[in-house]
């Protein structure tokens, strides 16, 4: 007897995944960071929160206010990044690159992740020349306050450009970016009352 069409469909769709054709992000070069249940692979700076709930990886101020730090155990140089991030209760934080950490004192650059008219997308050196570029203020509209937010970062050599939800928010060529090494990093910013939720966070290794 026949086969219903839709039967046959469903067969080829679950041969199809057993032989990898279905993809997912991981195997086409990206590899997770973030486990989705706990904080292997990453060191805390500071004491503010750092916690894994319903597979998101959440950080909160916690009492003292402080800076706050999350990096991973390992060093990236070139790469690209891609995160998901939404921001809640202010929501002032950034993604770090290239990062290395004396406590909560960080040298390395920062991708802004900040509430609407705050320059996120831009890059910021920490304890250094602080902007060294800031998105033209239209792109500020690619921000979705209080709602899931994708960012890509492409860093090769002295070249990073940065990604929201799908526009270019800046481009910067730099000597010394390009001489840095280090760890990729999230922050919370001090000031208290902050809350940012982060998910799929996937990097892809880059050739030299």
């Amino acid at each position: 007897m026949k086969k219903p069409t839709n039967y046959l469909v469903i067969m080829l769709a679950t041969l199809l995944v057993g032989c990898g054709v279905h993809q997912r992000k991981s195997d086409a070069g990206f590899t997770p960071l973030f486990n989705g249940k706990n904080l292997d692979g990453w060191v805390m700076h500071g004491e503010e929160r750092w916690y894994v709930e319903n597979g998101e990886l959440i950080c909160e101020s916690g009492p003292r206010a402080e800076y706050g730090y999350l990096s991973t155990a390992d060093y990236y140089d070139n790469f690209e990044l891609s995160l998901e991030f939404k921001q809640e209760a202010n929501g002032n934080s950034g993604v770090f690159f290239r990062s290395t950490f004396e406590g909560t004192k960080v040298s390395g650059w920062q991708v802004e992740v900040a509430p609407p008219g705050s320059n996120s997308g831009g890059i910021y050196e920490s304890y250094g020349r602080g902007w060294l570029i800031k998105p033209d203020p239209e792109k500020d509209k690619a921000l979705k306050m209080g709602e899931w937010n994708t960012m890509k970062i492409r860093a090769e050599g002295p070249l990073v450009t940065t990604w929201l939800n799908g526009v270019e928010m800046v481009r910067i060529e730099d000597a010394k970016i390009g001489d840095g090494k280090g760890a990729i990093a999230l922050q919370i910013h001090d000031g208290g009352g902050i809350k940012v939720r982060w998910r799929n966070i996937m990097v892809k290794p880059l050739g030299k």
